[in-house]
C-alpha cells in the first residue's frame, strides 16, 4: 500500500527530468521527488486548515491557557504575546515554503542542499524522533476527549488506576490509538477530509461553550477576564522577558509543522495561495482561538467551578463541568477529531517517512508507520506519570531548541548561500562531482553548526544559570545555527547556479 498527499504522483518521475542524471534508489522515490505543478492541487484553504487544527487540538489549547496562568504578566499581554508569535511563525513559514512551492519537493531532498545528500539523514531523524514525541502527547490529549464522553455517559465509575490513569482513561488511549492506525491504513486523502470537518467544528463547539458559559457568567466574565489574569509577579523587565518568553514557546509549539512546512507547501498551487493561507491559519485564527480559551477559561473558573482551585486548562475537563451528557459527547468527538487529523499529518506520517529514509530497503513507508505508532503509544502512556511533571511549556521548549538550529541552517543555506537556486538532479544523485555530495554525502560544517546551536539552544531550557533564556530557546536555536552555518560556509559558497541548471521539468513548473 503506498499513502500519498492528494496530488501526489502516481509513480516515479520520468528519469529524463533529471537532465540525464539518474537518480540515485536511495534518495529518491515517489514521495521525494519533484512535484509537476498541474498536480498541485491545495489552494489557501488546505493550508489554512492545516494551521487550524494545529491551532485549536486540545494540546495547543492547554499551552495557551497554561502560559495565561504561569507567565506571570497579565492575561492581556499573553494574548498579545500570543498573536505576535503568530506573525513571527508566519513569516517563518513563508521563508522555508517558498523553495518548495518552486520546486515542488518536500522537506527531507530540501535539507540535502546545506546538510549534504547523506548528512540530510540527521534532520530527518531529528525531526522523527521529535515528531514521534509529539505524536505521543497529543495521542494522550485526543484520549482525554474520548475518556470524557465515556465517563459522562458511565457516570463516573471508579476503576483501578495505573501510571496515574483509570481503566477509562486506558480503554480512551487505546482507542484512540487504534483510531489513528486505522486512519494512517486508509490514506491520507481520508484524513484530509477529516481536517476539513474538524477545523469549523471545533470553532463551532469552542463558540457554543462560550455562549453557554457567558449566558450563566453574565456580567461576571469581563471583570473576571480581568482580574483572573491580572497577574503582576513580574514587573518592569522581568515583565519583558516573560512577554518575550511566552512568544519564544508559542513559537516553540508549532516547530515541528514549521521545519517540515515544505511537505505542505509543495502542493500549494501558487506563493500567493502558501501565503494567504498561512496569514489566515496562523495569525488570524490563532487570534480567534486564543481570544476563546481566554474568555472559555475565566468563565469557567467563576461558573464551573465557583472561583475554587486552579482555573482548568484542558477544554475537555471544562465541558465534562457542564453537566449536559448531550454537549459532552459531541464536544468530545470534535476535540477528539481535531487532535487526531492533526496529529496524523503533522506527527505521525512525517516520523513514518523520516524512518523509513533511513534505510528504504528495509524499513517501507508502512513499517516506520507502525514503528512510531509503538514508539509513540509508550510516550503518551508515560504522559501523566512521568513527562507531564516537567510541564507542557518546558515540553514544548526543549522539543523546538532540538529542531530549530535545523531550521536556520535551511533557511540560512537557501537564501544567503544558495541565493535561492538549487540545482535540483544534485539533490538526488550520489555522484562525487554533484554539488551537494560534499565529503561522502555529508556537509560537516553544517552538522557542527546544528550540534553546537542544538547543545545551547537545550541547555537555556535546563541549565539553571540560563533560565531567563528558557522562552528564547526556539529563537536561540534558530538564530545560533543560521549564523554558525553562514560563518563556517562564507569562504565555501558555490557559484550561483543558474536557471539553465535547474531540469526542464522542474523549471517548467516553478510559478511566475
Amino acid at each position: 500500500m503506498t499513502v500519498s498527499l492528494p496530488g501526489a504522483p502516481a509513480g516515479l518521475p520520468d528519469p529524463d527530468s533529471f537532465a540525464g542524471t539518474a537518480p540515485h534508489p536511495s534518495l529518491h522515490n515517489e514521495d521525494l521527488a519533484p512535484l509537476p505543478k498541474d498536480r498541485r492541487r491545495w489552494g489557501a484553504f488546505e493550508i489554512f486548515n492545516v494551521w487550524t487544527n494545529d491551532v485549536q487540538s486540545l494540546a495547543g489549547y492547554t499551552l495557551a491557557a497554561s502560559l495565561f496562568i504561569t507567565a506571570g504578566i497579565s492575561g492581556w499581554w499573553v494574548f498579545a504575546a500570543i498573536v505576535l508569535a503568530g506573525l513571527i511563525v508566519n513569516w517563518l513559514v513563508n521563508l522555508i515554503g517558498r523553495p518548495s512551492v518552486k520546486y515542488g519537493i518536500p522537506y527531507a531532498p530540501m535539507a540535502r542542499a546545506g546538510m549534504g545528500v547523506r548528512g540530510a539523514q540527521l534532520p530527518a531523524l531529528v525531526r522523527g524522533i521529535v515528531g514521534i514525541f509529539w505524536y505521543g502527547a497529543q495521542t494522550y490529549f485526543a484520549s482525554t476527549a474520548v475518556a470524557m464522553a465515556l465517563n459522562a455517559i458511565l457516570g463516573d465509575p471508579v476503576t483501578p488506576a495505573f501510571l496515574e490513569m483509570d481503566l477509562i482513561d486506558w480503554v480512551s488511549y487505546a482507542i484512540v490509538a487504534g483510531l489513528q492506525i486505522l486512519l494512517f491504513v486508509r490514506g491520507i486523502v481520508w484524513i484530509e477530509r477529516f481536517l476539513n470537518f474538524a477545523g469549523p467544528a471545533v470553532y463551532v463547539v469552542m463558540v457554543v461553550l462560550l455562549i453557554a458559559i457567558w449566558f450563566q457568567a453574565g456580567d461576571r466574565l469581563l471583570p473576571a477576564v480581568g482580574g483572573l489574569f491580572a497577574n503582576d509577579d513580574r514587573t518592569g523587565w522581568g515583565a519583558v522577558v516573560a512577554f518575550i518568553g511566552v512568544v519564544g514557546t508559542m513559537i516553540a509549539y508549532f516547530a515541528a509543522v514549521i521545519i517540515n512546512f515544505g511537505d505542505f507547501a509543495r502542493y500549494s498551487r501558487s506563493e500567493r495561495s502558501m501565503k494567504l493561507g498561512n496569514f489566515t491559519g496562523l495569525p488570524v485564527s490563532l487570534t480567534f482561538f486564543t481570544f476563546l480559551a481566554l474568555f472559555i477559561t475565566a468563565g469557567a473558573y467563576i461558573v464551573l467551578q465557583d472561583g475554587q482551585g486552579e482555573p482548568l486548562t484542558n477544554p475537555a475537563d471544562i465541558v465534562g463541568l457542564v453537566g449536559n451528557t448531550a454537549l459532552t459527547v459531541v464536544a468530545a468527538i470534535t476535540f477528539l477529531l481535531a487532535t487526531v487529523g492533526i496529529n496524523l499529518v503533522a506527527n505521525f506520517i512525517p516520523p513514518a517517512y523520516d524512518l523509513s529514509n533511513l534505510a528504504p530497503q528495509r524499513i517501507s513507508f508502512k513499517m516506520g508507520g507502525y514503528l512510531t505508532a509503538a514508539i509513540g503509544f509508550v510516550v503518551g502512556a508515560l504522559w501523566v506519570a512521568t513527562i507531564s511533571n516537567i510541564g507542557l511549556p518546558a515540553f514544548v521548549d526543549t522539543l523546538g531548541a532540538i529542531l530549530a538550529p535545523l531550521y536556520g541552517v535551511l533557511v540560512a543555506d537557501y537564501y544567503v548561500i544558495r541565493r535561492q537556486r538549487i540545482k535540483v538532479e544534485d539533490l538526488f544523485t550520489m555522484n562525487p562531482e554533484a554539488r551537494y555530495y560534499y565529503e561522502s554525502g555529508w556537509n560537516r560544517r553544517a552538522i557542527i553548526a546544528v550540534a553546537v546551536a542544538a547543545v545551547f539552544a537545550v541547555a537555556a531550557v535546563w541549565v539553571p544559570v540560563l533560565t531567563g533564556l528558557s522562552g528564547f530557546a526556539w529563537l536561540i536555536g534558530a538564530a545560533l545555527g543560521g549564523g554558525l552555518y553562514i560563518a563556517l560556509m562564507w569562504r565555501h559558497r558555490p557559484e550561483p547556479t543558474d536557471d539553465a541548471a535547474v531540469p526542464v521539468a522542474v523549471r517548467e513548473q516553478q510559478p511566475a
